[in-house]
This record gives C-alpha cells, sequence and structure tokens, in this order.
C-alpha cells in the first residue's frame, strides 16, 4: 500500500504529522513532500510524475490560504485526491476549505474539515481498503473498538448520574 502526502509548507508539518503517523500504523508506505504549488510547480509536477508510476494509490494534500495545491495535484493525477485546509490565515482556514471544495467539474478533490490531517489518512485508509481485504478487516475491528469505548463512557455516565 502506498500513499503521498503534500504539504504546501513546512509550517504545515505539524498539522500534516499525524497523518503521516496514523498511515504509517496501518503498514502504508508514505512518501512525504513540501512542494508548494505557487514556489515549487516544477518540482510538484516531477513529483506527480513518479508517483503515478509508482504504484501510489492515493494522495493527501494539504494547504492554506488559497489552497491552490490539492486542485493542482488533481489536475494531474486520476489517483483520489484528499484535500486538507490549513488554518493560519485571518480567515481561519475557511478560505483554504472554500477553495478546495470549489473544484471545477473532472478534477474532484474529497475534501476533509480544516486540519483535518488525521481523517485525511483514515479517509485514505478506506479508499485503499476497497481492494485490500486485510486492511478493510483491521478498519472494521478498529470501528468496533471505538464502539466499545464509546458504550462504555456511556455506561460510566450512566453509573454515575444514576440513570
Amino acid at each position: 500500500m502506498k500513499a503521498a502526502i503534500i504539504m504546501g509548507s513546512t509550517s504545515d508539518l505539524a498539522k500534516v504529522e499525524p497523518a503521516v503517523e496514523i498511515l504509517k500504523k496501518y503498514g502504508v508506505d508514505v512518501k512525504v513532500r513540501c512542494l508548494s504549488a505557487h514556489r515549487a510547480h516544477a518540482a510538484l509536477s516531477e513529483f506527480m510524475n513518479e508517483i503515478n508510476n509508482d504504484g501510489t494509490e492515493v494522495v493527501i494534500a494539504a494547504a492554506g490560504m488559497a489552497a491552490a495545491l490539492p486542485g493542482v495535484v488533481a489536475s494531474q493525477t486520476v489517483l483520489p485526491v484528499i484535500g486538507v485546509p490549513l488554518s493560519g490565515s485571518n480567515l481561519e482556514g475557511m478560505d483554504a476549505l472554500l477553495s478546495i471544495v470549489q473544484m471545477p467539474p473532472g478534477i474532484p478533490v474529497a475534501t476533509v474539515a480544516i486540519n483535518g490531517g488525521k481523517n485525511a489518512a483514515h479517509l485514505a485508509l478506506q479508499i485503499m481498503a476497497v481492494s485490500n481485504k486485510e486492511l478493510r478487516d483491521r478498519l472494521w475491528n478498529d470501528r468496533k473498538e471505538m464502539e466499545e469505548a464509546a458504550d462504555k463512557a456511556n455506561k460510566e455516565v450512566m453509573e454515575k448520574f444514576g440513570c
């Protein structure tokens, strides 16, 4: 299993690292790059050519402000692209969110919440699980554990208040 994560700036690293950790926890080979759509377009295109031909299954692209990166990435591949809008501007990420979700027809970018790197990783895993039964089974087991933890928390609240 292979995924790529691209961020537009090193200032985005702390918001992207949780996604890298989640993917690696599941055994995904992750290529991580810092390639601005505006300042490193040639290197970005070179990297896109690489991942279009090396078995990469999904791309996560994280960017703030104008957030052109996810759209530029999507324009250079037919792989699923997950956009992560990042906060950091005066608009706290709303500018990035609106930029990423407003892609033209034919160049879709799946979009998660502002600073939603963790969910981007989980969505990437679900995409890869379509063709990987072992991963799919593991994700189901993890969901069951989440359900059990939520049930336990509910019972503790009920006991605390005697209901």
